[in-house]
């Protein structure tokens, strides 16, 4: 897999433009929003924190094929962005303080933090960021992680001042600095950077085939940190976690889904932290060719689910109903958009229309990467026999899946922990020239009203397109979006400021703190 898919999916959405075209300053919120924080904070104690992941797949490059979260987790705690995810706005200032963009919306200007220093001592100088983000650029499909960004047209002015101009209008561009940009010292080599110092909250101690001890940055720029150590430890199923955190082995349970809270419901020892709408698991259905490539049949299908039922069988009620759409978290989400409810007649009529061979047995590929994936592949495949179309679920190796499936298939299961950007979604999952576009979906009318929507600078006009492109995607693009799962955490009785935030922000636990 040469995306770097994780880190996409656990990144944030976008702001909204008014926001972003302003000269944007720390008065944005902080990047937290946490959960329990009854008490005065107390410094000191080490955070013991179950993730997921496989030793086979350890990455630790931060700019690399990260498919393990517990590898995702140790960088962003090592390594900071330019910006992240916020509570009171959907991107707050993390390495670069401030970002103000030309009148074109093509020159962005980040200044950097002042007194950011990496672990070493040394100062983050803008060189080394142009320096990292050009690298960034440079990995295997580095278009779609900086998008409209040429290498050569990312540098340094002066020692405080990075500049990144885009081929294009894009007035979403910081958002995009919130997914994988983590910054290195310039001339950093490959088989050094998964022990180069970085310049985040904590500093690593030791890694050992996926878990990692991390010790607290006294000089981190951001703040006070709290902790004294969080120690990552790889788990390779959420039940596996779940019963390490019943156990007391962990203090968090990291992403550890709705079966786990399930049991938890009862122990009075143990927190849910949960964050609505955080993720999506839709049903991908290829429309390039195949047996899904008809607008027709791909509507009947979104017409023969039932989607209460899928949230109430396969999230146990922690999650709400979707409408195919994408972006649920985004301020400028359409609801005014019917929602699209089970229609068995409907969905028959349509299927005859397109003439469906419903003699054949179509594949539905899946994994078990996370909680509930399985179950709605199977769940779907129960509902659409229904509508007479016969689905044979099978399950794949995580590898195999990734590698094989992933931006292939005919119809898979897919995920995305992050829902905050309708933008996001469109610029990575469905415009033409992106290079995951998961369903093959070329539609210019799409392309042409993704244009607007980002290079608008007025926000009437940017409301406008943005509901115009959901309405084409609700109509004709490749995705069966039935429900949002809501993320969920699990956390032992003393642990107190967790962040909420769906996505990347959920990882920011440089306010956490031990009320023992």
């Amino acid at each position: 897999m040469d995306m770097n898919r994780r880190q996409v999916l656990w990144a944030g959405g976008a702001l909204g433009a008014a926001a972003l075209l302003a000269a944007c300053s720390g008065s944005g919120g902080t990047s937290t929003e946490p959960a329990a924080t009854g008490g005065k904070p107390k410094r000191g104690g080490t955070l013991r924190v179950g993730a997921l992941g496989r030793a086979s797949a350890v990455t630790r490059d931060p700019h690399g094929t990260q498919t393990n979260e517990s590898d995702y987790l140790i960088v962003a705690l090592v390594h900071d962005t330019l910006t992240a995810p916020g509570a009171k706005t959907n991107t707050v200032p993390r390495l670069a303080s401030r970002w103000q963009a030309s009148d074109d919306l093509k020159t962005w200007r980040f200044t950097i933090a002042k007194g950011a220093k990496f672990h070493d001592g040394s100062p983050v100088t803008a060189g080394d960021v142009a320096w990292s983000l050009r690298r960034l650029r440079a990995t295997p499909n580095g278009a779609s992680r900086l998008p409209g960004i040429k290498a050569e047209n990312i540098r340094a002015e002066g020692a405080g001042t990075v500049v990144l101009v885009s081929d294009y209008p894009n007035a979403e561009l910081p958002q995009l600095t919130r997914l994988t940009t983590f910054v290195l010292k310039k001339g950093t080599k490959d088989k050094e950077a998964g022990t180069a110092p970085g310049s985040g909250p904590f500093k690593l101690d030791w890694f050992r085939s996926g878990n990692a001890r991390l010790v607290r940055n006294e000089d981190w720029y951001g703040g006070e940190v709290l902790l004294d150590a969080i120690e990552v430890k790889i788990f390779e199923s959420p039940q596996a976690m779940a019963n390490a955190l019943l156990g007391g082995q962990i203090d968090v349970a990291s992403n550890v889904g709705a079966v786990a809270a399930r049991t938890a419901e009862q122990r009075k020892d143990v927190q849910i932290i949960r964050r609505p709408d955080d993720m999506a698991m839709p049903i991908v259905m290829r429309t390039t060719g195949g047996p899904f490539a008809d607008a027709k049949v791909r509507e009947a299908l979104r017409l023969a689910v039932d989607r209460e039922a899928m949230v109430k069988q396969v999230l146990s009620g922690y999650g709400a109903v979707a409408n195919d759409i994408l972006g649920t978290g985004d301020p400028a989400y359409a609801t005014s958009i019917p929602q699209r409810t089970r229609d068995l007649g409907r969905a028959k009529s349509l299927l005859k229309a397109a003439g469906f061979d419903t003699s054949k047995t179509y594949k539905l590929l899946t994994t078990e990467d996370v909680s509930g994936l399985t179950e709605s592949a199977t769940l779907f495949a129960t509902q659409v026999r229904e509508a007479g179309v016969k689905i044979d679920v099978v399950k794949q190796e995580s590898a195999t899946f990734w590698d094989k499936t992933w931006l292939q298939g005919d119809l898979y299961t897919t995920y995305w922990g992050t829902n905050d950007s309708l933008v996001f979604f469109a610029s990575k999952t469905m415009f033409s020239e992106s290079a995951t576009n998961e369903t093959g979906w070329k539609n210019a009318e799409f392309d042409a009203v993704y244009r607007k929507a980002i290079g608008a600078r007025d926000g009437a006009k940017r409301a406008t397109a943005l509901k115009e492109l959901q309405r084409i995607e609700h109509e004709a693009s490749g995705y069966l979006l039935w429900g949002m799962a809501d993320g969920i955490d699990l956390a032992a009785a003393p642990v107190r400021g967790l962040p909420t935030l769906p996505g990347y922000g959920r990882v920011q636990l440089e306010r956490v703190w031990l009320a023992r």
